[in-house]
């Protein structure tokens, strides 16, 4: 490792939460947006999971739900890579996620410590003792892999970032598969499997969608389904803090997406004789419609599991994207290897592998 002295003073300075992406001081917040593109598309080779600053921005500035923050190392004016945290506002948080970003030109020069530093130095300061982020690799990297805990998927072991995470601490975890859908294809397919599931899952289930914000009917429903996300989905051994949700939460939610430019329509199954949502499903895409959609929460609460459900609200929302984004190529989605079902939904639609995210784990002596 290049020595950082040798070629000048690095700095760590507070990234502002500018008012807009055009504001006086929104420098550091573009170049954090930036880098972290810039770094997707090296170590996964595609620009499918691209956002723009608006995209963050919108994120970053409603802090009612999740305190967001973020650091850049900078030597002069130059950012050479940035953090982001993100932290639950739940009582009974316990973790830090963060996403660590070193401009790939800078990489492996020392930066990458003193960003982990500020992590570390933060976790430790609000009594946080995990804290967890995730890396991307390719799918065809060559050489010697390395399994998480699970035993399900595997991520490069000689890849810079894998290397990096075991030598300070980490844990793998979890490996998530990032699959991708071709939006330009034929669609039979999927009309006939929706046409099988909606058979198969007979009169107790009836689908619904929306485009956000969410419809008043569905509010409360909608917010407890979200709910079943910190509990029903495959964790591996990462430490997922329980969200509780509400009507409220739900409508900040939606304002939250509007105000990042995100088109969102959500697919939903409700179970008849109770009233409540069983599945969802939900697609974005930003306000340039040419781009990749990006595919958001999609869980089937365990006790509705078996009816098929889930692809009834993937493929339902896929017939349904067609009319809402049609100049989009493709989605892309995540899920964790050990998810099987939902994989084997996504393979017989046709999603294929895009590239793998590597889920790790640090646990700090407080």
């Amino acid at each position: 490792m290049t020595d950082l002295a040798d070629a000048g003073v690095v700095t760590i300075a507070r990234i502002a939460v500018p008012e807009t992406a055009e504001a006086p001081d929104a420098r550091l917040f573009l170049e954090m947006v930036r880098i972290a593109n810039a770094l997707c598309l090296h170590d996964a080779g595609h620009d499918y999971l691209r956002e723009e600053p608006e995209e963050m921005l919108g994120f970053w500035q409603d802090q009612t739900d999740w305190t967001q923050l973020g650091f850049a190392a900078l030597r002069g004016d130059d950012v050479l890579g940035a953090v982001k945290l993100m932290i639950s506002n739940e009582a009974e948080a316990s973790t830090v996620e963060f996403d660590l970003m070193v401009d790939p030109p800078h990489r492996g020069r020392g930066v990458e410590e003193l960003l982990l530093a500020e992590v570390e130095r933060e976790a430790r300061e609000r009594g946080l003792a995990t804290i967890q982020t995730w890396t991307l690799h390719r799918p065809d990297a060559p050489g010697a892999r390395l399994e998480p805990s699970t035993g399900w998927g595997s991520v490069p072991a000689e890849d810079p970032q894998t290397r990096f995470q075991l030598a300070n601490g980490f844990s793998l975890e979890q490996v998530e598969r990032n699959s991708v859908f071709d939006l330009t294809g034929d669609f039979s397919l999927v009309e006939r499997m929706h046409a099988d599931a909606l058979d198969r899952a007979g009169e107790d289930y009836r689908a619904v969608t929306w485009t956000s914000p969410t419809p008043p009917e569905y509010v409360d429903g909608f917010a407890y389904a979200i709910s079943r996300m910190s509990t029903d989905v495959p964790a591996g051994g990462m430490v997922i803090d329980e969200q509780h949700w509400d009507a409220a939460r739900v409508e900040r939610r939606d304002a939250r997406l509007q105000a990042q430019g995100l088109t969102v329509s959500v697919a939903a199954v409700i179970h008849v004789p109770t009233g409540r949502i069983a599945a969802y499903n939900e697609l974005a895409i930003a306000e340039d419609h040419s781009g990749p959609t990006q595919q958001f929460g999609t869980l089937v609460l365990k006790e509705h599991r078996g009816h098929r459900l889930g692809t009834i609200v993937k493929c339902a929302n896929l017939l349904r994207w067609r009319e809402i984004a049609p100049e989009s190529p493709r989605v892309s989605t995540f899920n964790a290897e050990e998810n099987r079902h939902m994989l084997d939904i996504n393979e017989a639609i046709g999603f294929v592998p895009a590239s793998y995210a590597g889920a790790w784990k640090k646990v700090l002596d407080l």
